[in-house]
């Protein structure tokens, strides 16, 4: 298996998976999704040292979507094991524990456009094209993005991307609510995302991932639910020594420092 399709790397608390089939558009083959997935599970084992992620990728695109070169290869059973699998990878992404940020560089179509979805945050450089452009290739969106698209920028205009296959641009989807801003290069792409997950450190890493759960879990029940989830998540902080350490700070008149703990 050639380790090189995707790549994984740390600065910091900040990790970086970073798609790395230039050539192909960063199109999603099987070894590529097998690959990713192995990095986004290290990721979430990893929850105390690793506190942000940031997905990115090499070359002119960000992700164009499934390998169709692979897909015209396959048979029907190992078309849904592909559907399947990259299903799987984009929602172990979407339930990490840590915060998750898209660094949108180029084309995102199809996939490539879902695996965006399933992270937390998106910025774009303004050349960036995006869309869910399945139903031109017989297909539907199967990552993901019937369901994320809704639930994100609401059904009406989710159909209207996904059914008429449109390809966006990024200050279209930054109107929309999709992408959280704009890049004119990928100089300053990297400086926003990289100045998000920095403002995101500041803050307790349990207390920020049991935030993101709250939010996450009760985003699709009814308020008195989501009310009982924040408490839950609550509770899990109450004892931990990160609570106690920026009380004693705020009576110190100092910076907390977090341990994660």
């Amino acid at each position: 298996m050639n380790q090189d399709t995707v790549r994984f790397e740390r600065d910091g608390h900040i990790g970086l998976i970073t798609l790395n089939r230039p050539d192909e558009l960063n199109a999603l083959n099987y070894e590529t999704l097998e690959r990713l997935g192995d990095f986004i599970e290290q990721v979430r084992l990893d929850s105390k040292e690793i506190r942000v992620l940031i997905v990115k990728a090499e070359g002119r695109a960000f992700c164009a979507g499934a390998d169709l070169k692979e897909r015209r290869t396959l048979t029907e059973q190992q078309v849904r094991r592909n559907v399947r699998k990259i299903r799987d990878v984009f929602t172990a992404l979407e339930r990490l524990p840590q915060p998750t940020i898209a660094m949108i560089n180029g084309f995102a179509f199809g996939g490539g456009f879902e695996l965006a979805l399933a992270c937390d945050f998106r910025y774009a450089v303004a050349e960036a094209k995006m869309g869910l452009t399945e139903v031109s290739l017989g297909i539907i969106p199967g990552a993901g993005g019937t369901q994320r698209l809704s639930r994100l920028i609401g059904p009406s205009k989710a159909k209207e991307l996904i059914l008429t296959a449109r390809r966006i641009s990024a200050a279209d989807a930054q109107e929309l609510g999709f992408v959280n801003g704009v890049a004119e290069d990928n100089v300053i792409l990297e400086a926003l995302a990289m100045g998000l997950a920095n403002e995101i450190l500041a803050n307790a890493p349990l207390a920020v991932y049991q935030a993101k759960s709250a939010i996450d879990r009760g985003s699709s029940v009814d308020l008195q639910t989501g009310l009982d989830l924040e408490t839950m998540c609550y509770e899990v902080i109450i004892p931990t020594k990160d609570r106690l350490e920026a009380l004693e700070a705020f009576q110190e008149k100092r910076k907390p420092v977090f341990l994660g703990e």
